[in-house]
This record gives C-alpha cells, sequence and structure tokens, in this order.
C-alpha cells in the first residue's frame, strides 16, 4: 500500500512541479508573453488525455501480468530521455528563433521534444495505478474506493504548485531546479517497481479486466455531461488566469494560484462527498458569478491588483467545486474508473485548445471568459434538472425554478452584452497569441484627421486624439490635428527621463538611437534629419496598427526601421549596432519580460551601445517595483543609474513616466538639465541579482 501510495504521490508531485519550471524557462523565447503560459497548460492537458487514454487501453486490452512491465519500460524510456534532452531544458538553451506570427506552434513543439514523453508517463500513471488498485488491493491492506485515490494525487498536484513560487522559485537557480526535477523522476520509478513485483496476478484471473464485473457502462449522455463539466472548469482556469496575466503580472504565483484553486476543488470533491454542499455552493455560485460578470461588463480593470485577485479567483474556485462537485456526484462504478478519467482529461483538453488554440484566432476580444462563465451557468441548471435528488428534478413550470432559470438567463443577457458591446464599439479590436489591442478615438474628429476608424466623440470643443490599449494599459497617444500629431505625448513628452537622454545626446550630432517596444512609435517624433531610430517589436499587431493607424513613424524626419521579433533575440543575432541611446520601453504593460531585466540581457545592451552610451529604461508600472533589479544589473556591469520621473499633464496627453538612465559617461550626468531632474538609487531592498538562471518577479510586487 505504501508502494501505491508514494507512486501516485511522486507522480503528481512532479508533472505539477515541472509545470511552472519549463514555463518559465521558455518564457524568453516567447518574449515574455502571458500566453506562453496558457499555451503550456494546453500542452499539458492534451498530454493528460494521452496519457488517460493509454491508461484506459492498457486496464482493458493487456492481460495484467504485462501492464506493469509495459508501463515500468515507459518510465525507463522517459529518464533516458531527460538524460539525452537534458541540455535542450537548460535556460539559455539554443532554438530556432520562434516566428511572431505563430508562436503557439512553435511552443507545443518545443514542449513535445522536451518533457513530453515523461510528462506522459507521469500523467498515464495515477489512473494506472487505481485502476490496479480497484482490481487487486496490495495484500494485507483494507480496501479503499480508489476515488480517494484520485484526491491524493491531485494533493500531490498542489503541494507542488504552492512550493514552486513560495520555496523553489525564490531559493534554486533554474539550472538547479532542473537537474533536481530529473533525479527525482528516476527516483520515482521505484515504488513502480514494488508495484510491478505485487501486480502478477494467478493465470486464473489474468484478464484484461475480471469476466464478473456486470455493472452496466455509462450512456452516452452521462458521458457527455462528464466531459462538459470538466471543459467547463478548464475553460475558466485558462480564461481566468489569461485574465490574471495580462491586467497583473506573467509570474509563476498567478499561474499557479489558479491552478492550485482547479487542484483543491479536486481534492475535496472526490475526498468525502459532504464538502460539496450542493445549496451552499449553488448560492455562492450565483453570488460569484454575478460580481465577475459586473466587472468585466463595466471593464473595472483598473481596480487593486489584489481586488482583482481574490474576486477572480475566488470565483473560480466556486465555478470548480460546482463543476467537480457534480462530476463527483455523476462518478461510475470503479469498473468503469478509466472511462471516466478519459472523459474528464478530454472535457480539459477541450478546454485548453478552446482557450489556448481556437480563441486567439476566432474572438477580437478575451471573450473566452463571459462564455465560460455562462456555460457555468447553463451546466448547474442542467445538473439541478437531470438529478433525481435535486428538489428540481424534471422541473418544468414550478415558481422556483423559474425564477432560477430567469436569473441564469439574466447573467447571460449580462455577458452576452458585454461582449456584444466590446465588438461593437467604435474602435480597432484585434488579438493574437500576444495580446488584445484597441485602437480607439476620443475628442473632436476633424475631416482630415488621420486613420481608417469611427470616432467616440465625447465633446466637439475637445482636442481629437487616437490612442492603442494593450489590454488595459495605453501603449501610445496621438494627436490627430495636423500641427499637434507630431507631439511626443505619454511617457515621452518634455521632461521625461527619455527626453532628457535624447536631448543631452543630440546636443553632440546625429544620433543612432534603439528603441525596444515599438508602441505607436512615439519617440520617432524626436528624430530629426540624419539620425536613425530603430524599433525592435515581437507582436506583428503592434507593427500593422503603428503603421496604418498613427503616423509617428511616417512623420519622422529621421531614418526608421522596425524590426519584428523578440528584442533580445533580434539584438544577439546582430553586430553592434553603436548606439548613442537605447531605450528599453517593454514594462509599461503588466505581462513583465523577465528576460529583458537579468545581467546577461544588460551586458547584450551595452554591447550595442557606444561607449559612454546611454540605456534608458522605462520602469513606470502599476504592480512591479522595477528600480531594485535596474539598479543591481546595472552596478553589476560597473555602470551608474538615475532615476528621473515626471508628471503627467492632460493638456498636453502625457502621463506620469518613471525612467532609470544607466551609463558610465560623467558628463552626461554633469549636463544641467539631467542633473537637475535625476535622483540616485537608493538600496530600497536587498535584491539577488537576476541572471537567466534566476529571477524573483514576486519580490518586486508592489
Amino acid at each position: 500500500m505504501l508502494a501505491y501510495l508514494l507512486a501516485i504521490f511522486l507522480s503528481a508531485f512532479l508533472l505539477f512541479l515541472v509545470e511552472p519550471m519549463i514555463a518559465k524557462v521558455l518564457l524568453p523565447w516567447f518574449g515574455g508573453a502571458a500566453s506562453v503560459w496558457t499555451t503550456c497548460l494546453l500542452f499539458f492537458q492534451a498530454m493528460f488525455l494521452l496519457g488517460y487514454l493509454y491508461a484506459h487501453a492498457l486496464v482493458r486490452r493487456v492481460r495484467p501480468r504485462y501492464q506493469a512491465s509495459i508501463h515500468f519500460g515507459v518510465l525507463a524510456a522517459s529518464v533516458l530521455a531527460l538524460l539525452l534532452q537534458a541540455r535542450l531544458l537548460q535556460p539559455g538553451a539554443v532554438w530556432p528563433t520562434p516566428d511572431p506570427r505563430h508562436p503557439a506552434l512553435r511552443l507545443l513543439a518545443i514542449l513535445a521534444a522536451t518533457v513530453g514523453l515523461p510528462f506522459f508517463s507521469l500523467s498515464a500513471t495515477s489512473p494506472l495505478l487505481q485502476a490496479w488498485y480497484a482490481r487487486r488491493p496490495p495484500a494485507g491492506s483494507t480496501p479503499r474506493p480508489p476515488y480517494r485515490l484520485f484526491a491524493l494525487s491531485n494533493f500531490g498536484s498542489m503541494l507542488a504548485l504552492i512550493s514552486y513560487p513560495l520555496a523553489v522559485e525564490p531559493l534554486v537557480s533554474l539550472r538547479h531546479q532542473l537537474t533536481g526535477w530529473r533525479l527525482a523522476f528516476a527516483a520515482a520509478a521505484i515504488p513502480v517497481v514494488a508495484i510491478v513485483r505485487d501486480n502478477r496476478p494467478p493465470a486464473a484471473t489474468d484478464q484484461p479486466w475480471p469476466v464478473d464485473r456486470r455493472t452496466p457502462p455509462p450512456g452516452w449522455k452521462l458521458k457527455l455531461l462528464w466531459v462538459a463539466l470538466a471543459a467547463c472548469a478548464s475553460t475558466l482556469l485558462l480564461a481566468i488566469t489569461n485574465h490574471l496575466s495580462q491586467n497583473v503580472a506573467a509570474i509563476p504565483f498567478l499561474w499557479v494560484l489558479p491552478l492550485g484553486l482547479y487542484l483543491l476543488s479536486f481534492i475535496l470533491c472526490f475526498e468525502r462527498a459532504w464538502w460539496y454542499s450542493r445549496g451552499l455552493f449553488l448560492r455562492l455560485l450565483a453570488l460569484s458569478l454575478a460580481g465577475m460578470g459586473f466587472v468585466l461588463h463595466y471593464e473595472l480593470s483598473n481596480i487593486a491588483f489584489y481586488w482583482q485577485i481574490l474576486l477572480f479567483c475566488g470565483g473560480f474556485f466556486v465555478c470548480c467545486m460546482v463543476c467537480h462537485g457534480e462530476l463527483a456526484r455523476l462518478k461510475p462504478h470503479p469498473d468503469h474508473l478509466t472511462a471516466f478519467y478519459l472523459m474528464v482529461s478530454l472535457g480539459g483538453a477541450l478546454g485548453g485548445a478552446f482557450v489556448g488554440l481556437v480563441a486567439p484566432m476566432v474572438f477580437q476580444g478575451f471573450w473566452e471568459l463571459p462564455l465560460g462563465l455562462a456555460a457555468c451557468a447553463m451546466l448547474a441548471l442542467v445538473a439541478l434538472y437531470r438529478d433525481p435528488a435535486s428538489t428540481f428534478y424534471h422541473a418544468r413550470w414550478r415558481p422556483a425554478w423559474l425564477v432560477v432559470v430567469t436569473l441564469a438567463l439574466a447573467l447571460i443577457a449580462n455577458l452576452a452584452d458585454t461582449v456584444y458591446r466590446q465588438a461593437r464599439a467604435p474602435s480597432v479590436m484585434v488579438r493574437n497569441f500576444y495580446g488584445v489591442l484597441r485602437v480607439f478615438d476620443s475628442g473632436g474628429s476633424p475631416d482630415n484627421a488621420v486613420g481608417s476608424i469611427a470616432r467616440a466623440v465625447a465633446s466637439d470643443h475637445e482636442r481629437p486624439q487616437r490612442q492603442l490599449l494593450n489590454g488595459t494599459i495605453t501603449h501610445g497617444v496621438q494627436w490627430l490635428l495636423p500641427e499637434q500629431r507630431r507631439r511626443p505625448t505619454t511617457y515621452y513628452g518634455p521632461g521625461s527621463g527619455i527626453a532628457l537622454a535624447l536631448g543631452e545626446t543630440m546636443r553632440h550630432g546625429t544620433v543612432r538611437v534603439g528603441v525596444i517596444g515599438l508602441g505607436t512609435g512615439t519617440l520617432a517624433a524626436y528624430g530629426r534629419a540624419g539620425d536613425e531610430y530603430t524599433f525592435y517589436e515581437i507582436n506583428p499587431l503592434v507593427i500593422q496598427l503603428a503603421n496604418s493607424e498613427f503616423t509617428f513613424l511616417r512623420d519622422s524626419t529621421a531614418r526608421v526601421n522596425v524590426v519584428e521579433g523578440d528584442a533580445r533575440l533580434s539584438l544577439r543575432g546582430e553586430a553592434p549596432r553603436d548606439f548613442d541611446v537605447l531605450a528599453v520601453d517593454a514594462f509599461s504593460g503588466d505581462a513583465i519580460p523577465v528576460h529583458l531585466l537579468t545581467r546577461e540581457a544588460f551586458a547584450l545592451y551595452f554591447r550595442h551601445l557606444q561607449p559612454g552610451g546611454v540605456l534608458a529604461v522605462h520602469a513606470s508600472n502599476r504592480y512591479v517595483d522595477l528600480e531594485p533589479v535596474v539598479q543591481a544589473s546595472a552596478a553589476s556591469l560597473g555602470k551608474r543609474a538615475v532615476e528621473v520621473e515626471s508628471h503627467g499633464n492632460a493638456d498636453l496627453a502625457t502621463e506620469d513616466a518613471t525612467w532609470i538612465l544607466v551609463s558610465d559617461r560623467t558628463d552626461f550626468f554633469a549636463d544641467p538639465d539631467v542633473r537637475d531632474a535625476a535622483v540616485e538609487l537608493d538600496n530600497k531592498r536587498a535584491l539577488r541579482l537576476w541572471t537567466d538562471d534566476y529571477s524573483n518577479l514576486v519580490a518586486l510586487l508592489k
């Protein structure tokens, strides 16, 4: 029995420990995009489906005396694959540069090449051992329902998720994390060996499944409901993770929190039936759906991040308790255990594919979250209607049933209106792997205004302007009147840190400027004849909108180049560019690309700067305090760093901005404008130097 417990616990623990680990390794290759995690979740759910399918086929088609040996062979092959592929998993491993237009497919291929077989073998271990236990419990043990082993499996998974951001990530480098995981994977095969030796039945009972089992198989309607409930919970898992990553930060802590709650609901619902009190959780479901629907309807994304986490994670947990609680109520006899797990994993994979692959291609906005909430309300009604133990069993015109249905339909109508208003808003809205972009106008609407989109006119006396938003973050504003449209706005106005750096450098002659992060191309407004500006941008849609809806790039008298792809990968493949100023403007959004903040990244920046060149880092961020990590990297290279804060002005369309200027040129810091505005960075907190092998974004949350 101890071997069963250890094997199931360790396989689940290692499964969910490697998920955030490998996602963090791969983040730099895809620009630090929040969608990296949801795509990884899609891959993991697909591997779960294959693992459960393998376990189901093995139990149903193969004689028991061969099942254990076959699975042990799969585990041994996985250990060998990990040893052969060790270099592929190391931080900084060289992969072909991903196509920024189709990154999800490349990411899935990399995951399959690195952790595909080990993840597959681990995902199959738990259902396979539970099936063996249900068929032939260990000698001397007290037989218990195998579904409690499923709860143990989910407990191991949740423990791994909790331990990663709280203990593993802050204390252990990525390289050592991966080495330790490979060793633990090999050790996890030991209890399976004990089970293999104990799982060889007498010839009389050596059938793929005992012939005396006569429990009726579940019907297709019940299987469809299993799939739907699992798919709904999976859809909400990825959609809410997406929502938090886009509006707070793309960090392991916010990846594992929803996933941990997802697993906790499995543990509670399958460990004891009384954990899921249907009456209580259905009432909580109504409140949770109403609260999340209200925030989505009125686009209240600027509320404090802890309130967002509390509302959406709390509401998500209630939704999962309902979906998984109803699944637990519908679980079949252990004879059909592997079929049940197969349907649950199929639902999980379908939900993941919907959010990770289908939604970015067919939706303009993040509409999978409202759809998931609406589906949860509908499935709750279906469960109540078809369950003989429910007071609403086959109810039709009972007043209480009509009230419940009316409330559910009102919620669904509200969510549908949210999607409709966003789709019909007078703006351009486009979406891809990197997020949702919106362009909209405000103020007056002159006949000679640029662009092709409709205007939302606030009042005739306001000066017209156009904005670019990525999620909830402003990435650029342009005045539309011809005499105003070349004025720098938002974080780049007069008095900002980047304006001071450019102003001091331009007094020495023509300049070569590099900019990581295009936005609307506002910095090109500073360009003069003879200057050269090179922008690096990973999102093809940003480049498209900067050229079609804004004119900063084509109005500039400087020579302007735009390089598509991740800036760090692009710079690594180029000869030194001899920039006078390099602006790193990739952190104002909420998904922080950590790989642009490491010591190796700063060393690369200064390789492309002239001696005495200026590195300007835009550190404005609502939730993350970037100053300590920038200061640590600058100090490690022997550079001086100062902070320049500027205040916004509505009349100039500028916003509060924080820039950190890094250089070793004494006369730059002695310039009167720079000297008067700059403030020396203080040691706010002790911070371990960030490298490609170590980072801890949670420590920088404000």
